[in-house]
C-alpha cells in the first residue's frame, strides 16, 4: 500500500465506526464484517472479495494501537485530502493534491518552503515514517557525532606502531528509554518537521536553507513522557575503553581519523568517527626529520683526520658500521639506508649520521706530546686565511 492511500483513506468509515471508538468497537466491528464479506461465504464475488480486503486492510491499522496512532497523527497534520501549511507558511489553509505531490517528480520546487519542506516530496517524508512491515515508527536515520581524544606515545611506538588502549565518554542511545527519549518507548513523530528533524525557510530568490529542527532538536521524535535519565533526548553519556591501532611512522601532533568509531548513531544511522591526536615523547639519542630518524656520533680527532670505520646505534636493532672518509669535517652527514621511520608503503626511510669530532678535555702527557709535535709540523698552515680574505673582500 502507498503513503497516499495510508493517508487518504478512511479506515474509520471502512469499519463503520467512530474516530473515538473504543478497541473492542473496532475489534466487533470488524468480526462483523469479516464474516459477512469472506470470500469462503461469497464464492466468485469479486466486488466482496474487493470489500474484504479493504476490511482487513482497515482492522491491521486500527487494531494495532501504535498503527493508530500513527495513522490518526498523519491524518491531523495532512488532513484526508490536503496539506495544511503550519506556523511557517505563507499564511491561512491551503489544499495541495495528494496525487501531485506523492505522485510528482521530486524537488517539489514551487511548494518548496510553503510548510517548511524543500528537497524531496511529501512522499518521502512519509516513505520513511511509517514502517508498515514492523508497524513501529521509523524517521530518518541519525549520524552519530565525532569524538576527538589524545594520545602519548613513547618515540619506537611512534616509529614502529602501536595498538594503545582508549577510554572515552562519548552520546550513546540512552539504555533506560532504549533510545527513544519517552519513558515508555512510545515518542511521537515531531509535528514541526514531520519526523525529518530539518525544516527548510526561504531566502528569497527561489533559495532555501535546511536547518535542524529547533522543537525536536534534529530526532524528529518528541518524548510524551520524557525519560528521566535522558530528559528526553534519548542520548545519555556512556564510557568505554577501545582499542585503537595507531600506524606506524606517525608524527608529534598528527591527527588520525578512524571511520565508524565515534557515538553510535541513531535509529540505525552510521557512528560518527573518531579523531585521535597523537604525541610523541623525545628520545634521548634519536631524532625525526620526516621518515627519516636522525642521530648524532661523536668521533676522535684521528678518525676524522685519518678516516676510519665507526659503529652507530639503530632504533630497535643492530648497530651498523658506516665508514669515515679520511678528512671528514665536524658536521658532516652521512646516509644508513633503511634505517628509518617506516612510510605508509610499508618501506623505511634513512638514518641521517651527524660526525661531531670530540675534543678530549683531560689529556694524558702522551697524547699531549703528540699533539704538541703535531702543532709544530703543522705551523706554516692557516684554517682562517681563507676567512679573512673572504672578509676584506666583502
Amino acid at each position: 500500500m502507498s503513503t497516499k492511500d495510508f493517508v487518504e483513506k478512511d479506515y474509520y468509515k471502512v469499519l463503520g465506526v467512530p474516530k473515538d471508538a473504543t478497541d473492542a468497537e473496532v475489534k466487533k466491528a470488524y468480526r462483523k464484517l469479516a464474516r459477512e464479506f469472506h470470500p469462503d461465504a461469497n464464492k466468485g464475488d469479486a466486488k466482496a472479495e474487493e470489500r474484504f480486503k479493504e476490511i482487513s486492510e482497515a482492522n491491521d491499522v486500527l487494531g494495532d494501537p501504535k498503527k493508530r496512532k500513527e495513522y490518526d497523527e498523519a491524518r491531523a497534520l495532512f488532513g484526508s485530502g490536503g496539506f495544511r501549511a503550519g506556523p511557517g507558511g505563507a499564511g491561512g489553509n491551503f489544499n495541495f493534491d495528494l496525487g501531485d505531490l506523492f505522485g510528482g517528480a521530486p524537488g517539489g520546487g514551487q511548494n518548496a518552503g510553503a510548510g517548511g519542506f524543500g528537497g524531496g516530496g511529501i512522499g518521502d517524508v512519509f516513505g520513511g515514517l511509517f514502517n508498515r512491515g514492523g508497524g513501529g515508527t521509523r524517521v530518518q536515520p541519525r549520524r552519530g557525532q565525532d569524538i576527538e581524544s589524545e594520545v602519548t606515545l613513547s618515540f619506537t611506538e611512534a616509529v614502529d606502531g602501536a595498538t594503545v588502549p582508549l577510554r572515552m565518554s562519548s552520546q550513546a542511545p540512552c539504555k533506560a528509554c532504549s533510545g527513544t527519549g519517552d519513558k515508555n518507548g512510545t515518542p511521537r513523530v515531531c509535528p514541526t518537521c514531520v519526523g525529518t528533524g530539518q525544516v527548510s525557510r526561504g531566502t528569497g530568490g527561489g533559495f532555501s536553507l535546511t536547518d535542524p529542527c529547533v522543537d525536536c532538536k534534529g530526532r524528529g521524535l518528541i518524548a510524551q513522557d520524557p525519560c528521566e535519565v535522558c530528559k528526553g533526548s534519548g542520548r545519555a553519556k556512556s564510557a568505554r575503553t577501545m582499542q585503537v591501532r595507531i600506524p606506524a611512522g606517525v608524527l608529534d601532533g598528527q591527527r588520525i581519523r578512524l571511520r565508524g568509531k565515534g557515538s553510535p548513531g541513531e535509529r540505525g544511522g552510521p557512528a560518527g568517527d573518531l579523531y585521535v591526536v597523537v604525541h610523541v615523547d623525545a628520545h634521548p639519542v634519536f631524532g625525526r626529520k620526516g621518515d627519516n630518524l636522525t642521530v648524532t656520533v661523536p668521533v676522535t680527532f684521528p678518525e676524522a683526520a685519518l678516516g676510519g670505520e665507526v659503529k652507530v646505534p639503530t632504533l630497535g636493532g643492530p648497530p651498523v658500521t658506516l665508514k669515515l672518509p679520511a678528512g671528514t669535517p665536524n658536521g658532516r652527514t652521512m646516509r644508513a639506508r633503511g634505517k628509518g621511520a617506516v612510510r605508509k608503503d610499508g618501506t623505511r626511510g634513512d638514518l641521517l649520521v651527524t660526525v661531531e669530532v670530540a675534543v678530549p678535555t683531560d689529556l694524558g702527557s702522551d697524547a699531549q706530546d703528540a699533539l704538541e709535535a703535531y702543532r709544530k709540523s703543522t705551523a706554516g698552515e692557516d684554517p682562517r686565511a681563507e676567512l679573512f680574505q673572504a672578509a676584506k673582500g666583502a
